[in-house]
């Protein structure tokens, strides 16, 4: 009988039945044996499910200059002074696909290429002449995955799960190349982060809320992904993330957290816009050192908001806002004020002034060094 209202709710959109926590397998259970696995070159495949899902990679950009970018197939471009409006390119992609082994996407003036030996990516895209990227992320830290496969099941029978949530992260990279606008070229050579993520199922079923954090600096990478699912999945909480530097995973697992420690609200909604934060990471190194993790502070002002119904597509307004019921709002904030991306993703972006700090501790040995935090926090229902 789940199986069958489940199936009703993913046909028409509509919000799933209380199946409890026990119909998400978190792939916390997997990171109590195995934290996390280091990615091969198969493992970055793209899956392109035929049913309805949100697969992204999602390149972060952090140039030697202060600029913040992000990159998929859409750009956008906060710009440091406060007072240029922002960049948004967003453009319908034609004649799109992948290669043989589904490592590289292409479409018509577009193309992210895995390298032969899967350690960095080239993002290319013509598709607007507002926005023209030229852009190579190249792995400085080995990637990973939390648990065995960096999945979460949904489903009341485990053995047939009708939902997955997986991220595979490449935590420290090194970026080169630019992004040319018409006032003129942005140099984004500096540090990077990447991230392959596949939501295999309607996306405001699996997660009602999300806070995403990537914080680099000279020695360090420190990065999560946190999401809340919906009531339907007992409103569980799944972080994965971790810690790394040059050439290593210091830890990687499931053991993290993100809480706002002030929330001020936003006065054009009801969503809980959050004004500052505490994000922790607690693990161990491979050879079983203790070691934690802290990013805490005021995220000042925010980069964007984006209205997620105001930006997507008609018919996906009617699955989500009107049968559904959500108003999904992402909230933006970084350290610098330009930000560069493409590919669809609606939320709010933080980067704080003056600069937060990474406390790490590893084996009672602590460090504390300044670096670049981007943040966002999602709100969908």
């Amino acid at each position: 009988m789940n199986w069958l209202k489940q199936q009703a709710a993913n046909i028409a959109g509509t919000q799933e039945p209380i199946y409890g926590p026990s119909a998400l397998q978190s792939v916390a259970k997997q990171a109590e044996t195995t934290p996390y696995t280091e990615l091969r070159k198969e493992d970055l495949r793209w899956v392109a499910m035929e049913s309805t899902c949100v697969e992204t990679q999602t390149f972060y950009l952090m140039a030697d200059s202060g600029h913040i970018g992000m990159a998929q197939f859409n750009t956008k471009i906060f710009y440091p002074d406060g007072k240029t409006p922002n960049l948004w390119s967003s453009d319908a992609l034609e004649n799109y696909g992948f290669d043989d082994p589904q490592l590289s996407f292409y479409a018509d003036g577009c193309a992210v290429n895995l390298n032969e030996d899967a350690t960095s990516y080239s993002i290319k895209s013509a598709t607007n002449e507002a926005s023209i990227v030229n852009l190579i992320v190249e792995q400085k830290a080995p990637g990973f995955q939390v648990g065995k496969d960096g999945k979460s099941y949904f489903g009341t029978d485990h053995n047939n799960p009708w939902g997955t949530m997986r991220h595979a992260f490449w935590p420290r990279c090194s970026v080169e190349g630019s992004i040319i606008t018409k006032a003129g070229e942005v140099d984004f050579k500096g540090r990077g982060f990447f991230v392959h993520a596949l939501q295999g199922m309607k996306p405001h079923h699996a997660a009602a809320k999300w806070n995403f954090v990537d914080f680099q600096s000279p020695t360090y990478s420190a990065i999560m992904m946190e999401y809340t699912t919906p009531p339907s999945y007992g409103s569980s909480v799944v972080s994965v993330g971790g810690l790394a530097k040059d050439g290593e995973i210091i830890c990687a697992g499931s053991a993290n957290s993100a809480s706002h420690t002030d929330v001020k609200g936003d006065p054009e909604n009801d969503w809980p816009e959050p004004g500052a934060v505490k994000f922790l990471w607690s693990g161990k190194t491979k050879d079983g050192k203790p070691v934690t993790a802290e990013v805490s502070g005021s995220l000042g002002t925010r980069l964007d908001r984006v209205d997620v119904m105001a930006e997507v597509p008609g018919f996906v307004k009617k699955i989500v806002g009107g049968v559904a019921g959500t108003k999904p709002y992402i909230y933006q904030a970084s350290l610098y004020s330009i930000r560069a991306r493409m590919l669809l993703t609606l939320y709010t972006q933080y980067s704080p002034q003056p600069r937060l700090r990474l406390k790490i501790n590893i084996d009672g040995v602590e460090e504390v060094e300044e670096g670049t935090l981007f943040s966002e926090a999602t709100f969908i229902s």
